[in-house]
């Protein structure tokens, strides 16, 4: 697990809000594609395709069919494009302002922050524990990498699972 990686892409997600764009791709890699899934669970992105380096048709991404589209195939995985390869991500937007708002991380490569379930207990209900500080908005996402994937920590609480702690969605 790269947490350099997924830094960059956490800079990647907020300079893409800032730009206002509808779609936008990052690295293909298997914690990618499960914090994006996580991510669109909680409704802060609206799409997840795999692509290359190219975007997929618009259809398939932002959910609208067009008149004159043809159904294109999805392009195979070979050895020589698996590094090309690419998430491409539907960015979601309500009255002209991001849904995303702002996601940071809490875990650095020179510092991983892990917590325990009564620690997370805390964090939900605002108090801070440890190096994480509490949540303190309904819309405030904290994102946990566990034995069961990558969760949110109010599911995290439900289940009694600790873990790694990734990133805050503000």
């Amino acid at each position: 697990m790269s947490l350099v990686n997924l830094s960059a892409v956490c800079a990647h997600l907020n300079n893409a809000t800032k730009a206002r764009l509808a779609l936008t791709s990052i690295p293909n890699s298997n914690l990618h594609l499960k914090l994006s899934l996580a991510l669109q669970n909680s409704g802060y992105i609206s799409s997840v395709a795999r692509g290359g380096p190219t975007p997929p048709p618009a259809h398939g991404i932002l959910g609208y069919p067009a008149v004159n589209d043809e159904a294109e195939g999805i392009e195979p995985i070979t050895r020589d494009n698996v590094a090309s390869r690419r998430l491409w991500l539907g960015l979601k937007y309500w009255q002209n302002e991001s849904v995303l708002g702002k996601i940071k991380m809490v875990s650095k490569p020179t510092r991983r922050v892990n917590i325990d379930v009564e620690g997370l207990r805390r964090v939900v209900r605002g108090e801070a524990s440890g190096f994480v500080a509490g949540l303190r908005s309904p819309g405030e996402s904290l994102y946990l990498s566990t034995d069961k994937g990558i969760l949110e920590a109010r599911e995290c609480v439900e289940k009694k699972l600790g873990g790694l702690v990734l990133c805050r969605v503000l």
